[in-house]
This record gives structure tokens, sequence and C-alpha cells, in this order.
């Protein structure tokens, strides 16, 4: 804190003990506020009057409350604005009519050294709270105003605003202090509106399609569900290490074991991997399980949804799209989407056939790798699946615009995915990639317990082996299987990734409201 700030902050301090020996206080408990400020402009203007006549007699025809953003003396008479959650609108008070609620609840001058005009022009403050009781009317400008024929103080702020109410500039103040962004920036205040919208909309979708939202543990025995490193924590009543979920998918999965047949949850998930503007280790995720599903199934409903999405919220189905280089394409949401088989365009890409691949050939994937100029940090204790998924990230995925589902993986990639009958050495999977960018997977789910259980024991070994992100094994998940899991396919979006995306933005912590940040001293 600057000396001139903190100068500021004792400067206020000092008002609010004035306030009290006043009879105000400086932090009401509550305030009955009758109108928001949006809705103060579906008052019938024919019936306003003239600002002459109000200041003699109002008629207290509104009471709002809000943050004082603006306050401008003139004399016998000032002008304010403030706002709420809705907007924000201009507020009058005059000399000659104005009273204050004190402490007893009584309308008052409070005394003729400080008299209510008096207190509102020297003891506020830009950003505080304060509570409105008037009659609307028109300024000879036109602009919607409240003449304020008494008012309420509900809260000091102690710290001033952000310089000249501009705005916060600065990146890390935007997410250390995402609540003064909020205040002074429409945009970002209205960002976030969407999400919530976005997200609302998203859970009536999914319940008009019979789907059923669950709550699923976010502490488990077993980091299982994708192939990620885990956040690991001490559960101390069990003295046992625990794991923060993954993904909801085991748990989910053995609800359809448990009748329900349509589920999904909208799950904050945690992995314990690197933070970059594309990835965030605690991020927010729906999941869906269907039964008697198979992945194509779940082509035609992510389609469908996303269609839904745009057309309820009133969005354009055209969006332009940042790629992780800045190059912007148009992406059109409502077109048919385009189906990519993964290993042909890895292919027709790179000349390399991943599907003369398996496990155990770690060695001479990392040799591809290094011709192709592609080294990774930790490469060297990689498993074949995770040496492939960056092969395709590096070389195949930034020359997709989509949106596209890729499909045909192979089987070793997926632990989860079911197996196709036709070629057992491919799994039932779809990714959706928009720009480079992979917001959607989806596939077949694998419902065979003996399988399941070999799949898992191999992946053991690549963890065991070094990869980090191999997928753990969770056998009470197997143990479920066994009582027989109906076919059925699932699938991962993740919100955030795509809300980035839609909104025009750089990084996923724009679209999230308080992303974590390192601590900082005062």
């Amino acid at each position: 804190m600057t000396p001139q700030h903190a100068d500021e902050v004792q400067t206020r301090i000092t008002k609010t003990e004035r306030m009290k020996a006043l009879g105000i206080v400086p932090y009401a408990s509550s305030f009955d506020k009758k109108n928001s400020i949006s809705s103060l402009a579906n008052f019938p203007t024919n019936a306003f009057r003239e600002i002459e006549t109000i200041i003699t007699s109002p008629i207290n025809n509104v009471k709002t409350a809000g943050r004082v953003t603006l306050y401008r003396s003139f004399g016998k008479i000032s002008f304010a604005k403030i706002q709420d959650a809705t907007g924000e609108i201009q507020i009058m008070f005059s000399r000659e009519n104005c009273s204050i609620v004190t402490q007893d609840g009584v309308k008052n001058q409070l005394s003729e050294e400080v008299s209510a005009y008096k207190f509102m022009e020297k003891l506020v403050d830009m950003g505080d709270f304060i509570g409105v009781e008037g009659e609307l009317f028109l300024t000879h400008k036109g602009e919607l105003t409240i003449f304020v024929s008494n008012f309420t103080f509900l809260s000091k702020a102690i710290r001033p605003l952000p310089e000249k109410f501009h705005g916060i500039k600065d990146e890390e103040t935007l997410y250390r202090q995402r609540y003064l962004d909020l205040i002074s920036n429409d945009e970002t205040y209205n960002r976030f509106l969407l999400r919530s919208r976005f997200i609302k909309v998203m859970r009536d979708f999914y319940e008009e399609e019979g789907f059923i939202e669950l709550e699923t543990p976010i502490l488990g025995n077993a980091a299982s569900g994708a192939a990620a490193a885990p956040f690991i924590t001490h559960h101390n009543d069990y003295d046992l290490d625990v794991f923060l979920r993954i993904s909801p998918e085991t748990a989910l999965k053995k609800a359809t074991v448990g009748r329900f047949e349509r589920v999904f949850e909208i799950a904050r998930d945690f992995r314990n991997e690197g933070s970059d503007p594309s990835h965030l280790q605690e991020f927010t995720m729906v999941e869906h399980y269907a039964a008697y599903w198979n992945y194509e199934d779940n082509m035609r409903f992510i389609e469908k949804m996303i269609n839904s999405l745009f057309d309820r919220l009133g969005l354009e189905k055209t969006v332009k799209i940042k790629d992780r280089d800045g190059v912007i394409q148009d992406v059109n949401f409502g077109a048919t989407w385009e189906r990519i088989d993964y290993m042909k365009r890895i292919q027709e890409v790179t000349g390399i056939d991943i599907s003369q691949y398996g496990p155990g050939d770690e060695e001479i994937f990392r040799k591809i790798l290094k011709e192709q100029n592609i080294i990774i940090e930790g490469m060297e204790t990689m498993g074949l699946t995770t040496l492939i998924d960056y092969f395709y990230k590096k070389l195949v995925r930034p020359k997709i615009v989509g949106p596209a589902f890729l499909y045909n993986y192979p089987k070793y990639m997926q632990p989860l995915a079911r197996a196709s009958d036709q070629f057992p050495s491919i799994v039932e999977q779809f990714q959706v990639v928009v720009n480079g960018w992979e917001i959607i997977k989806s596939y077949s789910e694998l419902v065979d317990p003996i399988d399941q259980r070999a799949r898992f024991e191999e992946q053991a070994r690549a963890a065991a082996a070094g990869d980090e992100e191999a997928t753990s094994a969770d056998y009470d998940f197997v143990l479920a299987m066994e009582y027989a899991m109906p076919p059925q396919s699932g699938l991962g979006f993740g919100i955030d990734r795509f809300l980035t995306l839609i909104m025009g933005q750089e990084n996923l912590r724009d679209v999230v409201l308080f992303p974590l940040v390192k601590p900082k001293s005062e």
C-alpha cells in the first residue's frame, strides 16, 4: 500500500467513527430494497413530474440500493451514481429536502453542524453502499434520475476503488482481486453472468433429455478416470492418503450399475499438472453417461446440445476463435461437424502409422519424436500413450479448424474405452477439436470387468516405469462392473476451455471467477 493510500484508509476509518458519533451505523444489518436499478427503466415516463415540484414535495415511489460510483456537488444540489447487480443510475440530492435514516430508524437532518445533505457530501466516499428512497424523474438532458428524499448508509469502503474508476489493467490484480474488476468493468461482469447462464441452460437441456444430476465424491482411494497426475491429500481420521478426483467418471458409471440410466455431473476436477493459458489444475467439466448409447449416439447428442445452448443464450454460432499461436479462424458450430479418422489423419500429416506400435515400443517412438525435433520434458519415462498424445498435439491438432470429431483411436491409448467388435485394436472414441483446441472427449464405455482389470494392470506397469500420467487402477470400480454394467457411452466437456474460446478470451483464468494465485504479503 502506498503512503497516499494509507492516508486515505486512515481518513475513511476516521469517518466511520464520526458516523457512529452522529448515530449512523457504518455497517448496517439490512435494507428493504424494493427495486433493482434496471427495473426503474420500466417506469412510465409520462407520469414523471418536474424536478422543481419534486424538491418541495417528493412522492417516494422507488427504493433501491447500491455502491456509490460517482459524486459531484454543485452547492445546493448534488448528483451521484449508484451501481447494483443490474446496472447504474444517477441520483440527486437537494439541500432543501434531504433526510438520513439514523440508527433508531428515524429520518432526520442530523444537526445544524452536519446536515443529512452535508453528511452525504463529506462523509460518504466512492465505493460506499447506500440505500435511497425517493421519486423518479427525467433531467432536462433526459437522464433517468432518482430524487433522493432520504437515504440510509449501509457499508463503508475503507479502501478506495481503482484510480478514476477506469478499471483494472494489471493482470495479476485482475485475478487476485477479481471483485475490483467486476465493479469497474461491465465486460467482465457480463462475462460471468454469461457463464452462470450457460451452466443453467446446460442443466435445463440435460433434464429435458432425461438425465439425472448426481453428486460424486471429490476424495477417493484411486486417482482414476483419466490419464493425469493427481493431487494427494491426507485423511486424518482414516490416517490414509487419498486423491482429489481427476474425473467423476468411475463414480458416475458405478451409478449406472445401480439402476440410473442417464446421469450427469457438473464437476470440479483436479489435475496436478503444469499451468498455462489453456490449462488449470482446478477446473470445471460436465460429464455424462447414457445407458444403451454408443459413441455415435453421443456425437449426435453433443451437436444437438451445443446448438441448443447457442440458441437459448442468443449467441451467434459462427465464432472467431484463436488457435494456440493466436491465429483467428471462423468456426461455425451450426454447420455439420467434420469427422476425422485419428490414425489416418496422423499418417496423412506425418507419414507415421501409429497402428503399428503398442506397449513396449516406447523407445522406438521416442526415436521417432526426436527425428521430428519434438523434445518433451520427461519424455524418457513416458509410456507410449503419452508419447503418441504429444506427437499428435504437436503435429496434427494445430491443423484442425473444426468443429471436428476425431475418432478411431488405438486401444492402448484409452484404458476405459470399449474396443470395436469389428476392429479389436481400436476403441470407439471421439474428441471434439475446435481450431486446435480439444474441448470434448467421449467413448463407448468398456463394461467388461475382465478386460478392464487387464487394462488397469497395463497402466500400473506404465506408472511403475515412471509415467506420471498413467491411469490409476480402481478395483472398487472393477468390483461394481462384475455385477454387470449396462452398455453405455460417456462424455466429458471442458466448460472453462469452451467458454474461453467462445468469449474470445486469452486465458482460462479469464472465465474463472477467482482462479488460484500464489499468496503474497500485505
